[in-house]
């Protein structure tokens, strides 16, 4: 199987900045896309930002110009520098990846366990 494990969170006043990283093990032939997501108490899982194998990336309106999203393809890991940071990024973020394990032709998604981003105001 494949697992996704991420790293970095935690807590930050506004205006601060946190890095989180998200390493992707196990029986992987090729990742598509990987990316980050979010999600606050009651409300519906959101994209963050998304990088393509081949670097392009996608950003959420609220984080552009704030956030950048990068991957280290050799690595399986994809990263997120979240700068600028307001109250209102408070959520847990979990990252993603689009995974083709060997002997297989279709792509399959993969999640990680989740991580808490708190910005105090």
């Amino acid at each position: 199987q494949v697992q996704l494990v991420e790293s970095g969170g935690g807590l930050v006043q506004a205006g601060g900045s946190l890095r989180l990283s998200c390493a992707a093990s196990g029986s992987i032939f090729r990742i598509n896309t990987m990316g980050w997501y979010r999600q606050a108490p009651g409300k519906q899982r959101e994209l963050v930002a998304s990088i393509t194998s081949g670097g392009r990336a996608t950003y959420a309106d609220s984080v552009r110009g704030r956030f950048t999203i990068s991957r280290d393809n050799a690595k399986n890991m994809v990263y997120l520098q979240m700068n600028s940071l307001k109250p209102e990024d408070t959520c847990v973020y979990y990252c993603h990846a689009d995974v083709r394990r060997p002997g297989l032709v279709k792509y399959e998604d993969y999640w990680s366990q989740g991580t808490q981003v708190t910005v105090s105001s």
